[in-house]
């Protein structure tokens, strides 16, 4: 009977050596079994928050892209509106400032803008004595004004004619204002409020300075933001993994379309060549797509808006992820390839992103057997378990979800201690969760040691050992939003540098390695055991 049991208990030991020494292992990574990275972001796609000196020589910096404004008729004191948010006329006559009454500017130059409403629609006049209306559909000749502005926020609105549009006694906007106006409280002059500046992403860095500037710009930037040095860096502290966000237009390197510029697949190169250097492996994101999949800056979106849904749109992003699997496909450092990053509930539906991942997923695999192909969770109140019961892959495939304590109204009030339980609470719990469900590895793609509140550093310790003993546990582990950021507590390096983060280089897999000793000093005792019995 004991001999019968023993019989039974050994294999079952050893067997579960074999499944603890292979469980939750990312292959090709270097000193670990799991990725322990940081995001390279703000490099290779912008985000003005991350380096708001970058946009500091825009003229009109202040009237990028996506720009909201609202206009003030200093004669009827009333707000121009477009009827319906849009496809209507333009009427002269609201006392409140709403929807209706906001328009997204399109920069054209640094004096030249088209105005979109809130639907979509543009507004156009089609020359001297006509009537501006909400009507277009799209921007050329006709939907383009000519602005003057002084210091105090007044402005005049002009057609290329140069003739000036009016507030008309009868509450519309017309191209007839006689001669040239001044700065009174005339007909022509308009008080403007800019209500959202948001927008600083490629497209406004790019069409804000004009091409040359631009270059010029982004060329240092890209050869300063990252080099070489940081990856020495995150090989001292520990790193095996970037993950580098890119936009769409790498694919058109030399010539990307306007107003992109030049360069990001250089750079991209060469942080290739540094991670194989230091033995770190690289993980392409593809951060921006055609028409913007969720409408913030880090899309590159040129004012706020999402389209990337439509078939052209998806076809030229799997065109992308050719180009990136073909490129790099066989390069050592090459560690997966991220199809699309936060793609947005209220604006991508999941049934054509499931389709549009399951195809990104063929596209890599035709290059790549091994390659892990990444997919991010759709961002605004998305449950992670619907990619896993998707099917997206049967080979390396990981779910990518983003942990931030902020961005909701949920963590608005809530003190240190409570950001701690929930890390322990609710990420635990669904880390976990998703950690035993079916399907791919868990991936925690972004995270920050920053919250809604302030904190000492002991409080921003604490914060930060939640972070990493949950994170620590992803199948597939995690990578830090960002490298490099002004924001101190979102720096990755300044967060080592103070001690804020403290990493136990190798933690995890001195943990593994020593859970697989004890199985293998169990199984041992209980073969020396049964053999003495028989």
């Amino acid at each position: 009977m004991e001999f019968a049991f023993c019989k039974r208990v050994l294999p079952f030991l050893l067997s579960c050596c074999l499944l603890f020494s292979v469980a939750f292992s990312v292959e090709g990574l270097h000193g670990d079994s799991r990725v322990r990275g940081v995001n390279l972001g703000g490099w290779l796609v912008i985000e003005g928050w991350i380096k708001p000196t970058l946009f500091d020589d825009i003229t009109n910096g202040d009237m990028l892209d996506g720009t909201e404004v609202q206009l003030k008729s200093m004669t009827l004191q009333k707000y121009v509106s477009a009827d319906n948010g849009g496809g209507m006329n333009v009427t002269v006559d609201r006392d409140t400032p709403l929807s209706w009454e906001t328009f997204r500017l399109w920069r054209v130059s640094e004096s030249i803008f088209q105005f979109r409403t809130s639907e979509g629609q543009f507004l156009t006049c089609s020359g001297a004595g006509d009537v501006v209306t909400a009507t277009a559909e799209s921007a050329s000749a006709t939907e383009t004004f000519y602005l003057e502005r002084n210091n105090n926020n007044r402005v005049h609105i002009k057609l290329k004619s140069g003739t000036y549009i009016q507030a008309s006694k009868t509450n519309q906007l017309t191209a007839d204002y006689p001669g040239t106006p001044g700065w009174d409280d005339n007909a022509a002059t308009f008080e403007m409020s800019i209500t959202a500046n948001n927008l600083h992403g490629d497209y406004q860095l790019a069409n804000g300075y004009g091409y040359n500037k631009a270059k010029e710009v982004l060329k240092k930037h890209r050869n300063t933001f990252i080099t070489v040095e940081d990856f020495d860096f995150m090989y001292r502290h520990g790193i095996n993994t970037v993950r580098i966000p890119v936009g769409w237009w790498i694919a058109f390197d030399p010539n990307p379309p306007a107003p992109f510029i030049e360069g990001s697949l250089e750079a991209l190169d060469n942080a290739f060549s540094w991670a194989e250097a230091y033995s770190i492996k690289c993980i392409i994101d593809l951060h921006a797509a055609p028409g913007s999949q969720n409408g913030m800056e880090h899309s590159a979106s040129r004012d706020g808006t999402a389209g990337w849904t439509s078939p052209d749109n998806i076809s030229q992003t799997l065109d992308v992820i050719e180009f990136l699997a073909s490129r790099y496909a066989k390069h050592p450092s090459l560690l997966g390839i991220e199809l699309l990053n936060e793609p947005l509930v209220a604006t991508v539906p999941l049934d054509v992103l499931v389709s549009f991942y399951k195809q990104g997923y063929q596209i890599v695999r035709q290059y790549s057997s091994t390659a892990y192909v990444i997919f991010c969770q759709r961002i605004g109140n998305a449950d992670p378990f619907e990619l896993y019961q998707a099917n997206l892959g049967s080979i390396n495939t990981v779910v990518d979800l983003h942990y931030y304590n902020m961005f909701d109204t949920f963590f608005s009030n809530m003190s240190t201690l409570d950001n701690i339980q929930f890390i322990f609470k609710s990420r635990e719990s669904q880390v976990r969760a998703l950690n035993s469900a079916d399907g791919p590895l868990l991936f925690i793609g972004e995270w920050t040691n920053e919250w809604n509140t302030t904190g000492t550093q002991t409080d921003y310790q604490d914060f930060g050992r939640a972070q990493l003993e949950v994170y620590n546990s992803a199948s597939f582990g995690w990578t830090y939003w960002t490298l490099k950021n002004d924001r101190k507590h979102w720096d990755f390096e300044w967060n080592i540098q103070n001690n804020l983060l403290q990493l136990q280089v190798g933690c995890s897999s001195i943990r593994h390695t020593s859970n697989v000793i004890l199985l293998v000093a169990l199984a041992c005792v209980c073969f020396f055991q049964c053999h003495q019995l028989r």
